[in-house]
């Protein structure tokens, strides 16, 4: 009998019963339950995909809710992952929803992602981009991958064998990751709320193609969109031939490859809002703020000094202390500042970033 949940799409002959059935039997891991995550769940559950693991180990934040609409004002400081599959959950009764309260790391993730038949990337790093994608070409595993900067949206299929055999993976558009500190993720760039809907929500139709055996899914393509001029296009990519020997030849190699020291900048040593607080209460730290004059969060609880990056190299000379700590919004311009310091002091002084700028300073306040 069918299952009026899921008419208006099993009536459409290319879809039908046989592709409803698809999707009911499919299992689909979700890596990132924010702004991409949101809208590629909401609308997996609706369609009714059977199985759907969530994998995050964030919290709500009061800054997330202009673009992560599956969450309300009163889901702030709740777990992303445990909070979203309540809300998935209510919005279909009938699908399994698996939350990992966790992050995807080189020790747990051959044994999440082998639970899946296809993995979504919803993550905002590099060092996350790259870990899953090696995880799934080791695994065997088609990618939907996606990314949003400002008004700019990607969306691309790897891992999915074509006719003639080829596969892509996200090495073969990207070989090797920038410095932690070249390119700005969404806190520091900044997007558009709508994009990340819009860009969710297709990562949610490729995996429904494939799942359904409909369309013709971006399989070693990467389609771009940009919001503000409604212009698309996408690029075919080619298997490149030394792309695989920059993958660890088997899961005992992932294990011990650091992904994160691979996309990082080495000029210093980050630290986590707890630590942070902790050089605020020392007077031998030189606190120091790299973000641009009158940029927000404006902060009143500890005295900094403040140096624009855009200025950084010219007022180095003002820094006399041996202990310097940098923060930024998020991260990314402190570590900038850093190997700029370092390039001028070498080891002579020791340098800290705050790891997630002083936006998770903030929301590590407000838990």
């Amino acid at each position: 009998m069918e299952n009026p949940r899921y008419q208006r799409q099993t009536s459409l002959k290319e879809f039908g019963e046989a592709g409803q059935i698809r999707l009911n039997n499919a299992k689909v891991l979700v890596i990132g339950a924010g702004g991409l995550g949101c809208p590629a769940l909401q609308y997996l559950a609706g369609a009714g995909v059977g199985t759907i693991g969530i994998v995050d180990n964030d919290r709500v934040a009061l800054s997330n809710l202009h673009r992560q609409v599956l969450y309300s004002t009163d889901d702030i400081g709740l777990s992303k992952a445990l909070r979203a599959a309540d809300i998935l959950s209510a919005l279909n009764p009938e699908i399994d929803i698996i939350p990992f309260n966790e992050s995807l790391s080189t020790t747990n993730a051959q044994h999440i992602i082998s639970q899946f038949d296809i993995i979504l990337d919803g993550t905002d790093n590099f060092a996350s981009r790259y870990l899953i994608n090696d995880a799934c070409v080791l695994a065997g595993k088609p990618l939907v991958y996606g990314a949003i900067s400002r008004f700019e949206g990607q969306v691309a299929v790897f891992n999915w064998a074509t006719n003639n055999g080829r596969s892509s993976n996200y090495r073969d558009v990207f070989p090797n990751p920038p410095a932690e500190d070249e390119i700005l993720n969404c806190e520091e760039a900044g997007v558009i709320g709508t994009l990340p809907g819009m860009i969710g929500t297709m990562m949610a139709n490729e995996a429904i193609k494939l799942i359904a055996q409909i369309g013709v899914p971006l399989i070693n393509r990467l389609m771009t969109y940009n919001s503000l001029n409604n212009q698309m296009y996408d690029l075919e990519v080619q298997p490149q031939a030394g792309s695989h020997s920059l993958i660890p030849a088997n899961f005992a190699a992932f294990e011990a490859k650091d992904y994160e020291l691979m996309c990082s900048s080495q000029s210093a040593t980050q630290i986590d809002p707890d630590r942070f607080e902790e050089m605020l209460q020392d007077p031998s730290f030189s606190v120091i703020d790299v973000r641009e004059l009158n940029e927000t969060p404006v902060i009143n609880e500890f005295n900094y000094l403040s140096l624009p990056l855009s200025s950084f190299e010219k007022s180095v000379n003002q820094i006399k202390e041996n202990k310097i700590v940098i923060f930024c919004k998020s991260g990314k311009r402190s570590l900038n500042a850093a190997r700029i310091l370092a390039s001028h002091y070498g080891n002579s002084k020791k340098i800290y970033s705050l790891k997630g700028g002083i936006l998770a300073w903030k929301d590590h306040k407000e838990v």
